[in-house]
C-alpha cells in the first residue's frame, strides 16, 4: 500500500500542537523557512513553546510573528540576527536564549534524529560554550538570572574537545521546494540550510512543499531527506509557493558599479 502523508491544510497539519511544545524549525534567515506552517501555528494559539532554530525570523515576518505574540518561551539558536524584538526581550529578561554555535546546532539535530544521545566537538573549547556562564536568561536588572553549565572537557588523539548533547523535539516545521506523498523531500539552493536536521530532530515532522509529487517520481538520487522522517506533508498552491522574501536588498547604482 502507498503511504499518502499528504493533509487538506496547514491549519490542520499543526492543530495538536500543544502549548508547552518544542519545535525545531527549519531555515536561515528567511530563506527556506515554513511560512504557512509558522503562521498557522500563530492562529492556532498554541504558546510556552521552545523553538530550536538557526534564528528566529525578522520583525514582522516568520517566528518573528510568534516573538511579537509571546508565544515562544525559550529559544535555542546561532544568532540573534536582525530581529530587535527578539535581542529586546532577551536583553528583558522575558525570554530564555541559548546561544550555540551554528554547526554544532545543526549537529546536535541531526545527532537527534539518528539516535545519537550526545557528541564531542572541538568547537567552544577555551570559550564560555565549554566553561560556562554564557546569559540564558536575564533578570529585569540587567543581571544575568540564568547561565549556561559547563560541560564536560576530554582530550581525544591530544585534542581538546567538549561534549554536546543532541536535540530532539516534538515537532519540526520545514519547507522543501518538492515532496512525494510519502514525505520524501527536495531542497532548492539556500533552503538547503538547516531544514533536513530540522526535520530529523522532530518526532512529528511537518514540511510544507512548494510542489507534491506522486510517490515514485522522485528519483532516488535527488531526494536530500527521506520519507521516514516526515509525517506530514501540506501542498501550496503556486501562489503560496511564489511567496520567497528576503532579509534585506542591497543595490548600488550603475555610475557606482563602473
Amino acid at each position: 500500500m502507498t503511504l499518502n502523508k499528504v493533509v487538506d491544510s496547514a491549519a490542520d497539519a499543526v492543530s495538536d500542537i500543544p502549548s508547552g511544545a518544542s519545535l525545531a524549525v527549519g531555515g536561515f534567515g528567511l530563506a527556506g523557512i515554513p511560512w504557512f506552517l509558522i503562521e498557522a501555528l500563530l492562529e492556532q494559539g498554541a504558546d510556552d513553546l521552545t523553538i530550536v532554530s538557526n534564528n528566529c525570523g525578522v520583525d514582522g515576518a516568520g517566528l518573528g510573528l510568534l516573538l511579537e505574540a509571546r508565544r515562544i518561551s525559550r529559544v535555542i539558536a546561532s544568532y540573534v540576527g536582525e530581529n530587535k524584538e527578539f535581542a529586546r526581550q532577551y536583553l528583558a529578561g522575558e525570554l530564555t536564549v541559548e546561544l550555540t554555535p551554528q554547526g554544532t546546532l545543526a549537529e546536535r539535530m541531526r545527532a537527534g534524529g539518528s539516535g545519537i544521545g550526545a557528541f564531542f566537538t572541538p568547537t567552544g573549547v577555551g570559550t564560555l560554550v565549554a566553561d560556562g556562564g554564557l546569559p540564558w536568561r536575564y533578570d529585569t536588572d540587567g543581571s544575568v538570572a540564568l547561565a549556561s553549565p559547563p560541560k564536560e572537557v576530554r582530550t581525544f588523539n591530544g585534542r581538546q574537545m567538549l561534549l554536546e548533547e543532541s536535540i530532539v523535539t516534538d515537532y519540526a516545521l520545514i519547507r522543501a521546494a518538492v515532496a512525494d506523498r510519502a514525505g520524501n523531500c527536495v531542497f532548492h539552493a539556500a533552503a538547503r540550510n538547516f531544514n533536513p536536521p530540522a526535520a530529523m530532530a522532530g518526532r512529528i515532522t511537518v514540511v510544507e512543499a512548494e510542489q507534491v509529487t506522486e510517490v515514485g517520481e522522485l528519483h532516488p538520487d535527488a531526494v536530500h531527506l527521506p520519507g521516514v522522517f516526515v509525517q506530514r506533508v501540506v501542498a501550496l498552491t503556486p501562489q503560496q509557493a511564489a511567496r520567497k522574501s528576503i532579509e534585506k536588498r542591497t543595490t548600488r547604482s550603475k555610475e557606482s558599479a563602473r
